[in-house]
């Protein structure tokens, strides 16, 4: 007898957790909704299905966070994929919003989290670190951008400038982009020593760069992110320096500041 709505409403869910929360059921209950063929019953083909399907997840995800599975080893960084599939399930239909919540999920969920910063372990500091890095990267392959259309020019007053759509800026404990590099070149590579850094991403052309950044241009930056404009960067520059806002728009404007150098690699747009 055929299923009903309400009847394949409920397999289908069923189904859905089966292959996303896998938990040992009686193999008569699974021979009961899937049906079995010579050689190969409901339970077995339910077993081929969830291999299946955690296969694909952790090869989407190595897609995703290429340095992260390098520094951890394949089988460790499938073990932290596994765990984050159970611990949060996908969430969208397409595969592309798969790791978004991987970085917080590596934070929220390491043992030491309850102990002061200076006792917890420095390892985990880098890999949450490159892991967030490495999700900026993958979304800025995709991200709204200004290809096609006029981009800020040198004679671009400072009051028009806006920073362009796919553009991000991050700071983190390590040096996490050189790491990243390294490996996306197949250079050796170690484990760095913490140490701060600042970088950009910019996409122009569909081509993606990163530009390290000091840490006054990343705070000018960051400001700029934040709905700022050019003006509003220079004063949070001031205030982080404890120096004079005009000395900062001097350096900005020279001949070997920032603001030439950013106009060249496609920064920004003119409002």
């Amino acid at each position: 007898m055929s299923a009903g709505p309400a009847d394949l409403a409920t397999v289908q869910r069923w189904m859905h957790e089966a292959l996303v929360l896998p938990r040992p059921v009686g193999r008569e209950a699974i021979d009961d909704r899937l049906a079995s063929f010579p050689g190969l019953s409901g339970a077995e083909g339910l077993a081929i299905y969830q291999r299946g399907y955690f296969l694909r997840i952790a090869s989407c995800m190595r897609e995703q966070f290429p340095a992260l599975c390098h520094a951890l080893g394949a089988p460790l960084f499938n073990d932290f994929v596994a765990e984050y599939i159970r611990e949060q399930p996908p969430e969208s239909h397409t595969l592309y919003d798969l790791g978004r919540r991987f970085p917080a999920f590596l934070d929220q969920s390491r043992p030491d989290r309850d102990q002061p910063p200076e006792d917890r372990e420095v390892w985990i500091d880098f890999m949450i670190d490159l892991a967030v890095f490495e999700r900026q990267m993958f979304v800025m392959f995709d991200a709204p951008g200004h290809e096609g259309k006029p981009f800020a020019a040198p004679d671009t007053p400072d009051a028009q400038l806006r920073l362009q759509p796919a553009f991000a800026v991050g700071a983190y404990r390590f040096p996490v982009a050189a790491y990243y590099h390294a490996i996306r070149q197949k250079q050796p590579a170690e484990l760095p020593p913490a140490e701060p850094s600042f970088a950009a991403l910019v996409r122009t052309n569909y081509v993606t760069r990163t530009v390290v950044l000091s840490e006054p241009e990343y705070i000018l930056l960051k400001a700029m992110t934040e709905g700022g404009g050019v003006e509003a960067g220079i004063a949070a520059v001031a205030r982080h320096l404890g120096t004079a806002p005009d000395d900062v728009r001097y350096s900005w404007a020279s001949a070997q500041g920032s603001r030439r150098r950013w106009i060249e690699g496609g920064f920004f747009i003119a409002s």
